[in-house]
């Protein structure tokens, strides 16, 4: 390993009120999940440092608020991102048909505009068994855009890890 490779990356992770955005941030970088959060208010941030392909990453990873009056605050945090994480809970449609929204509010504030700027999209709470988004229409709606997506659980810790680290490693490809 080449310790004097070092990056770093300025990610975000965005959707609808009540996602889990703030549970996944912090099963990925604290290992930790609780059941009960405060509502983001603007965003926080938190960092964490992880070694992919040889190479040093620190990842600043910001927090945003999901409700609709913080929405432009919200959108100011994407200057200077290098990656992002579109979050829904399959258990609420709404959040689902919302990503749309998200995804164009980013690539319409990310400068340049880029098609290719990185982006991951995570299915937030398939521990639940209320599920209203069908696996195959997730799946359908990131294919259609060429984006990863991941069926994630931040409570059980099912695929958090690999999401942020795919996000990392393609924004590092860009680096």
């Amino acid at each position: 390993m080449n310790p004097q490779k070092k990056v770093d990356l300025k990610l975000i992770i965005i959707g609808a009120l009540g996602v889990g955005k703030t549970s996944l941030l912090h099963r990925f970088v604290h290992k930790t999940f609780y059941e009960d959060y405060q509502t983001t208010l603007g965003a926080s941030i938190l960092s964490k440092i992880i070694i992919l392909d040889d190479t040093t990453l620190k990842l600043q990873i910001w927090d945003t608020g999901g409700q609709e009056r913080f929405r432009s605050m919200v959108s100011t945090f994407y200057k200077g991102s290098d990656g992002c994480i579109l979050a829904f809970d399959v258990t609420d449609l709404e959040t689902f048909e919302a990503l749309e929204t998200w995804r164009d509010d980013v690539l319409a504030k990310t400068i340049p505009m880029e098609q290719s700027y990185p982006m991951v999209v995570l299915g937030n709470k398939i521990d639940l068994a209320d599920r209203q988004v069908p696996q195959e229409v997730a799946q359908d709606w990131c294919k259609e855009k060429d984006i990863p997506y991941f069926e994630v659980s931040a409570k059980n810790d099912i695929n958090v890890v690999q999401a942020f680290e795919m996000l990392a490693s393609r924004a590092l490809s860009r680096a």
